[in-house]
């Protein structure tokens, strides 16, 4: 008679950790006092990050140009 169940074996751990910046680390404002995560790279809390644009592609639209000049 054939059996009718699967074999499975486990999914095991990941293959590295991951990366850590340090425990007790504070905002880099002088006015917040807001605890970074230790998995957090920056120096900043996302209040008081500055702001990073993504890179545009593409090209420009004629209506565009002409309105910025």
């Amino acid at each position: 008679m054939e059996s009718a169940t699967m074999r499975a074996t486990t999914t095991g751990r990941a293959r590295r950790r991951p990366k850590t910046f340090g425990e007790g680390r504070i905002c880099g404002s002088d006015i917040c006092e807001t605890r970074l995560s230790r998995y957090n790279r920056n120096e900043y809390c996302f209040q008081h990050a500055p702001a990073r644009f993504p890179r545009m592609r593409g090209e420009f639209t004629e209506e565009y140009l002409a309105n910025s000049s």
